[in-house]
């Protein structure tokens, strides 16, 4: 328990909205969530009324996965009563296409898994694996530290062409949604070190069983209500106005408000808030609004799919990815076999990481490179194309601070930190946010 008890406001319902409910609770303040939809999740939310072979079906507005390092998504979503054996498929990290070929990591101590798991990869020649293993091992005594201003190509030049295209380019582009020759180094290796040699079972792969709702933000829900906590949905803030030491927001005060949505509504409605506000605040809050509107944006595609006979020979497979031109192309680096994760069977889902195509050349694209690599003939269910996903995960990239202004915080997965845009980048920002109330 804090020795100071706050009224403390929350902007937004997603995943770093409710986990910044959860330990602001939990550390003695008094929470309300204000919420603009009616439905709770933000980005990685459930979607309803989508028909598979004529039935109503729930799918998520993004496939996501979460790894064993996500330490702190895990033992929130423990805290509010979701029981990740139940809700999470957990399998030794695998990128395995379909033809068998890729590297699959034995259910062993780092870095006994990675050596075997490398030593053991199928269609790789020893000099591939001799190379990727003499990397990673110059990158663990780097303690996985770099430039920052360093690409994540730049990291990986003089690997060979089959270990960049079977591991480092979907690694890197499902992690940050950044392609190699734009993306940051520092941030890739930081992902590589906890997963490889962070915690026990770090690695490993953990597929969601049920969707991204039911999976923490809703029983967060529950559980900040059943805690005294206030859930206002439907509910949008259009600004949030400095009284003496205090926010008012939606006609109540509060010691401090947390700003839990995108970057751009957090920005749009920062501006009220700065032409109100004394001048030595409002210089703080364009200061940090001029840092989130330089940030650039990448997309994500996920294609959901059915086939009376689509079964892929294991839950999750890649892809070979070749986003090209508009004809021709295959954008998805992934497919999930949903009917192996509680959906319905013949239901899968390719996610195209990055991809700039519209949802109607995307959906073309995927089932074309479905029929080419899979070898099956298969039929749209939805297409779900979020435009600005996640923010481009670029070198030395200046990402806006946890810190707007005294009382006035920010989280989300592009708040500065050391992971990407990911959930578990979210969950941090979120924790890290609530420890910054120590200091009013």
């Amino acid at each position: 328990m804090t020795s100071k008890r706050l009224d403390v406001a929350i902007i937004g319902a997603g995943w770093a909205g409710m986990a910044a409910a959860v330990e602001a609770t939990r550390a003695g303040h008094a929470v309300t969530v204000f919420e603009a939809s009616r439905q709770i999740g933000g980005r990685a939310r459930a979607l309803s009324g989508v028909k598979c072979n004529g039935q109503p079906i729930t799918v998520d507005n993004g496939q996501h996965i979460l790894i064993g390092a996500y330490t702190e998504s895990l033992r929130l979503m423990r805290l509010v009563g979701v029981n990740p054996r139940n809700t999470l498929l957990r399998l030794p990290m695998t990128l395995r296409f379909a033809d068998g070929s890729g590297l699959r990591l034995p259910r062993l101590p780092a870095p006994f898994n990675l050596l075997l798991g490398v030593l053991g990869a199928r269609g790789w020649q020893q000099a591939d694996k001799t190379a990727l293993l003499k990397a990673a091992n110059q990158w663990r005594k780097d303690r996985f530290q770099c430039d920052a201003q360093l690409s994540v190509a730049a990291l990986c030049q003089g690997l060979p062409e089959r270990v960049l295209a079977e591991l480092i380019e979907p690694l890197c582009v499902s992690a940050l949604n950044t392609p190699p020759a734009r993306a940051s180094a520092q941030v890739f290796l930081r992902v590589l070190g906890d997963a490889l040699f962070g915690v026990s079972g770090g690695s490993n792969l953990l597929l969601p069983r049920v969707d991204l709702g039911a999976l923490f933000p809703e029983a967060a829900a529950r559980w900040l209500v059943q805690h005294g906590g206030h859930l206002a949905l439907e509910t949008r803030v259009n600004s949030v106005l400095e009284q003496g030491k205090q926010w008012r927001v939606q006609g109540q005060l509060f010691d401090a408000a947390i700003f839990a949505t995108t970057p751009t509504n957090a920005a749009l409605t920062l501006d009220a808030t700065a032409f109100a506000a004394p001048e030595s605040i409002a210089k703080q809050i364009h200061a940090w609004r001029q840092t989130s509107r330089a940030l650039q944006f990448e997309p994500i595609a996920t294609v959901y799919t059915w086939g009376a006979r689509a079964r892929l020979s294991q839950p999750m497979l890649g892809l070979r990815s070749q986003p090209g031109a508009a004809d021709g192309a295959a954008p998805a680096q992934f497919v999930f076999d949903r009917g192996q994760l509680g959906g319905p069977p013949g239901l899968l889902a390719f996610v195209a990481s990055a991809s700039r195509w519209e949802a109607a050349t995307v959906q073309r694209q995927v089932l074309q490179q479905a029929q080419d690599q899979l070898g099956l003939r298969l039929q749209a269910v939805q297409t779900v194309v979020e435009k600005r996903a996640t923010f481009a995960c670029t070198p030395g990239l200046q990402r806006p601070p946890i810190q707007i202004a005294p009382g006035l915080l920010a989280c989300g997965d592009y708040v500065e930190g050391p992971y990407p845009a990911t959930l578990e980048g979210a969950v941090r920002s979120a924790i890290a946010a609530v420890t910054a109330l120590k200091s009013l």
